[in-house]
């Protein structure tokens, strides 16, 4: 079986690795979602091995800020990734401050949006970004769509692209989100209408897919997120319940 930090990879919104050539800032309207407890079914495949879990997402947002807490369990390993991401919102949408982390089996990392130096720095690498507008992590990339979606949901069309800068573990790049059409997912609570976006690696790249369904019903909550590597395996994380805080 693949080492497990491969396994933990999975549960992000990992992009595939090239360089950062593009720094999208665009200022757009935004409206993030109603504070949320949720909770997501995981269904994994790691090198022919077929595992279930659970994960948990503690979304805040008010009085011009934000926070995500969030906790994905898997059978046989239990926790194996916990992370937090907190900061405002501005002109731009979500305005991460900090991104901290924690692996099984590994140190915890933060990234650090420093924004009166306007700098992007991580504590496990050297390099730094200049804060433009509009920066994401790893964790904050989802809900700023999901807010740009709640804003302007009659431009969430078909064809229609979205490009993020989000930074990692160790350095930062543009994600681009593609809308691709409105499906139906079974969530918990039964079936429900879903946008559904894909994030696909470059075409020179053999990196992670990532596709995300965000419901308008359901003020745009992720409703299921799946992330699919080249040789077959897969993470899919799907709604169990939403509950509002």
């Amino acid at each position: 079986m693949k080492n497990i930090s491969t396994l933990c990879a999975a549960l992000l919104l990992a992009a595939s690795a090239y360089a950062a050539d593009e720094h999208p800032s665009v200022k757009r309207p935004t409206n993030p979602p109603p504070s949320a407890d949720l909770s997501y079914n995981l269904k994994i495949k790691q090198s022919g091995l077929s595992l279930n879990g659970v994960a948990t997402v503690q979304w805040r947002a008010g009085d011009g800020k934000y926070s995500i807490a969030t906790e994905s369990r898997a059978s046989i390993f239990g926790k194996i990734v916990e992370n937090r991401s907190e900061g405002l919102v501005d002109d731009y949408g979500l305005a991460p401050l900090t991104f901290h982390e924690k692996r099984i089996r590994k140190e915890p990392y933060t990234t650090s949006f420093k924004r009166d130096a306007k700098t992007i720095a991580f504590t496990e690498s050297d390099l730094t970004y200049p804060i433009l507008g509009g920066e994401q992590d790893r964790s904050s990339a989802q809900w700023q769509l999901a807010a740009i979606a709640r804003a302007a949901p009659d431009k969430f069309k078909p064809g229609s692209e979205w490009h993020l800068f989000v930074a990692g573990r160790r350095d930062a790049e543009p994600w681009s989100f593609k809308v691709l059409k409105t499906e139906t997912v079974e969530i918990g609570s039964g079936e429900i209408s879903a946008v559904h976006l894909s994030k696909a690696p470059p075409p020179d790249a053999k990196g992670q897919q990532v596709d995300l369904w965000l419901a308008p019903s359901l003020d745009w909550y992720p409703v299921r997120v799946r992330f699919n590597d080249p040789d077959g395996d897969f993470v899919d994380q799907v709604l169990e319940k939403a509950v509002k805080k």
